[in-house]
């Protein structure tokens, strides 16, 4: 049919989320980064490691996480930084 739009949609359930105006896919399967504070919290991500990352690029911190869930208290200054488990990137600031 003229006109119609199609497109294939992927086998594994995704969700769109918007934070501070700027949508993400995320994977449902992906492991998520969630930070309070110097606190940051890993869920999904067992048998991977946490990579800590300044905005130079410069390599922090590398955590192994041992847990479906598992937290960290970071001892890091006061600024932003770049965190990675497997193929998740969140970028945050540490207060």
């Amino acid at each position: 049919m003229a006109g119609m739009l199609t497109s294939s949609v992927p086998s594994m359930a995704m969700n769109m989320v918007s934070e501070m105006g700027v949508a993400e896919q995320i994977d449902d399967a992906a492991p998520t980064i969630t930070v309070q504070g110097n606190v940051v919290s890993v869920t999904g991500g067992n048998g991977q490691y946490l990579e800590i990352v300044s905005l130079t690029g410069k390599a922090i911190a590398s955590y192994k996480i041992e847990y479906q869930s598992q937290r960290f208290e970071l001892n890091l200054p006061k600024g932003c930084y770049i965190l990675k488990v497997g193929k998740t990137v969140r970028k945050v600031t540490i207060n």
